[in-house]
């Protein structure tokens, strides 16, 4: 088993960084989509072309 040095961070700390990001991320998208919906619309359209086109 590998030593924990000082400097490395948990598994706690780095899941509360990854939802922090991720919360981030969701409220610049929303912001994103309210300030341009043309752009919001066409990405969903894509989304669901792909998700149309996509294969298991």
């Amino acid at each position: 088993m590998a030593e924990r040095k000082p400097e490395d961070e948990t598994d706690a700390e780095r899941r509360r960084r990854r939802a922090q990001f991720l919360r981030e991320r969701t409220e610049a998208i929303e912001l994103r989509d309210r300030v341009k919906p043309r752009r919001a619309r066409a990405a969903r359209m894509r989304q669901q072309m792909r998700m149309r086109t996509f294969r298991w």
